[in-house]
Parts: C-alpha cells; sequence; structure tokens
C-alpha cells in the first residue's frame, strides 16, 4: 500500500516507521496527538476512487496528514460503498492501534456517513458504527468525521 504526505511526497518507509517517526518527532516538539483516520470515495464513471486518511491533529496547534489512494472498477451499490470505506479505515486503525497504543494517542475512526436518514449514506450507519465499535475503536460520523468527510473527501474531489 502506497502513502503519501499532503505534499504529495511518497512515504518509502513502512508506514508503521514513518508513523512512529512522526509521533516520535511531534512529542519532541512537546505536542500532544490525536489520530483520526477516515475514508471517502467517489464514483466518476465506472471507477471508484476511494482517498483514507490518517490526520494527526496537534492539540491546538493544527496537524498533518498521511493519505492513501486508490481506484476500483467494482460496481457497488451506496451501502456496500460506504463499508467499503469503513472497511479501509479499520485495516489502517488496526495496523496503527498497538503503536498509538504505545505512545498513548487516542485514536478515532470516521466514518463519511450521514447521522439524517434523509441522506443515502444513512443506511450504513448501523453497520459502520457496529463494525467499528466492535473493533474498539472510538468512533464518530459526520458532523464530527472530519477525517472522512473533509479530509479524505478533498483527496477524490
Amino acid at each position: 500500500m502506497t502513502w503519501k504526505k499532503f505534499s504529495g511526497e511518497p512515504i518509502r518507509k513502512p508506514l508503521l516507521d514513518e508513523v512512529g517517526l512522526a509521533i516520535s518527532k511531534e512529542y519532541a516538539l512537546g505536542n500532544k496527538l490525536k489520530v483520526c483516520i477516515g475514508t471517502d470515495s467517489q464514483v466518476k464513471g465506472n471507477i471508484t476512487d476511494f482517498a483514507t486518511v490518517i490526520a494527526f491533529i496537534r492539540e491546538k496547534k493544527g496537524g498533518f496528514m498521511f493519505i492513501h489512494q486508490e481506484k476500483t472498477l467494482l460496481k457497488m451499490s451506496i451501502k456496500e460503498r460506504m463499508l467499503a470505506e469503513v472497511q479501509r479505515s479499520i485495516e489502517t486503525a488496526y495496523a496503527l492501534c498497538d503503536l498509538l497504543d504505545q505512545y498513548h494517542v487516542d485514536l478515532e475512526v470516521h466514518a463519511d456517513i450521514n447521522t439524517n436518514p434523509m441522506f443515502k449514506s444513512n443506511q450504513a450507519l448501523h453497520e459502520a458504527m457496529g463494525y467499528i465499535l466492535s473493533m474498539g475503536f472510538v468512533f464518530k460520523a459526520k458532523p464530527e468525521a472530519f477525517a472522512s468527510s473533509t479530509c479524505a473527501n478533498k483527496m477524490v474531489q
């Protein structure tokens, strides 16, 4: 899986190493961090573009993110696509959770799913919430899910 920084610079080391270095650097600067992971997708013709972000939020000092993008030709219903987004976020969170625990960094998994039943994405809300919570992660949905609905969204537009 290829990750990059927001600047577009590729991450050449294994993701776990790069995240560990980023956390160490931020702690050395005296910053307290929280990590929020989210995925968004957009259908463009026959292609579905997915973007997963790891947003590192510095307490009262902004943040930065790592990004992974992928495309698929697989046709999906809205519910399948929402759950595919959640799966990508959970896989990333699961890969990082031991390292984040080691550094005492709080972790949230953000789902780009609307809590308002008037929106199509809402049909995946209960499954997504159950999936994320059953994995032991903190769950956030719109409007609180900025990692997916804002950060990742910018990468699939």
